[in-house]
């Protein structure tokens, strides 16, 4: 069984703008622009009958879609660094969804993720290098930020047990319900009588 997360997909425009920020640090295997996500939930390698359990339970998630954009550049590993990575400005929505998901998943008996959810988009593992060519890299892309895009929907991907950084295939597609501005769902509310 391929591993499987929950993720928001990044819309081509940011995942260009992402692709702009690869290169200019040894070490670094950059990851591919179709490969760019934002994991909401890491399940990973889990039996047929669990998967199908996880998808029914993901399929009954009824949240609107958000606002994102991806802003600041940061790295993990503080003494050891072994990945970059895009932030993304803090959507409460997109907390909820991803709380929602964390309590579906341990309801079905998996384990809690161990990690504090950081929202980010990894764009490049690390292999041997340096902390202060990290530092450098870092310095000159802290200001980085994308245009603000909406997340429609949620996907469940896999990816096959690899070094990491893909390939991942999307394997089921959850959307979220489109919202209207205020004025217009009152607009249209008066008009369905």
């Amino acid at each position: 069984m391929p591993r499987l997360f929950v993720a928001l997909e990044v819309p081509r425009n940011a995942a260009l703008s992402l692709s702009l920020l690869r290169g200019g640090l040894p070490g670094a295997r950059w990851i591919d622009v179709e490969n760019f996500h934002i994991t909401l939930r890491f399940i990973g390698d889990i039996d047929g009958r669990t998967a199908d359990e996880v998808v029914d339970a993901l399929d009954r998630i009824e949240r609107p879609e958000f606002q994102l954009a991806l802003a600041g550049m940061g790295s993990f590993g503080s003494k050891k660094p072994h990945s970059i990575f895009a932030g993304v400005s803090p959507a409460p929505e997109m907390f909820a969804l991803q709380g929602e998901i964390e309590r579906l998943c341990q309801r079905l008996g998996l384990p809690a993720d161990p990690r504090k959810f950081t929202p980010h988009v990894t764009i490049a593992r690390l292999r041997n290098a340096r902390t202060e060519d990290v530092a450098r890299y870092l310095s000159g892309r802290g200001d980085f930020h994308t245009a603000t895009f909406t997340a429609s929907r949620f996907v469940l991907m896999s990816s096959k047990e690899s070094v990491g950084g893909g390939p991942y295939l999307t394997e089921e597609i959850f959307p979220l319900y489109e919202t209207r501005p205020a004025g217009e769902a009152a607009e249209m509310e008066a008009h369905r009588f």
